[in-house]
């Protein structure tokens, strides 16, 4: 059984909103910082999204400053992405990860722990 379980994606037209989730009930979810990341047909992986351990600091791609938030609850050891004025170019699989350090989250090498993705498709 996978660590991370993403959840909450789907079709949605352009200026929508969507909430993914993130479980990890199997990790010591509270010492891991955590990321989302996305990677669109024909395109490498992207960071989205960053949450240090305690949730005090959060740090985002430029492309969705402003529209997107990511938040956690360690008492639900739950990780929640949302996405808000969805545009087409938003489509992607998106994945959450987890690393001990707050630097990796945030696309600096690879995080311990990949969700298997779930899927967003935002149409105009």
């Amino acid at each position: 059984q996978a660590l991370l379980v993403e959840s909450g994606g789907g079709l949605v037209q352009a200026g929508g909103s969507l909430r993914l989730s993130c479980e990890g009930a199997r990790l010591a979810f509270s010492t891991y910082a955590m990321g989302w990341f996305r990677q669109a047909p024909g395109k490498g992986r992207e960071f989205v999204a960053a949450i240090s351990r305690s949730g005090g600091s959060t740090a985002y791609a430029e492309s969705v400053t402003g529209r997107f938030t990511i938040a956690r609850d360690n008492g639900k050891n739950t990780l929640y992405l949302q996405m808000n004025s969805l545009k087409p170019e938003d489509t992607a699989i998106y994945y959450c990860a987890a690393d001990p350090a707050y630097a990796v989250v945030q696309g600096i090498g690879g995080p311990d722990h990949w969700g298997q993705g779930t899927q967003v498709t935002v149409t105009p």
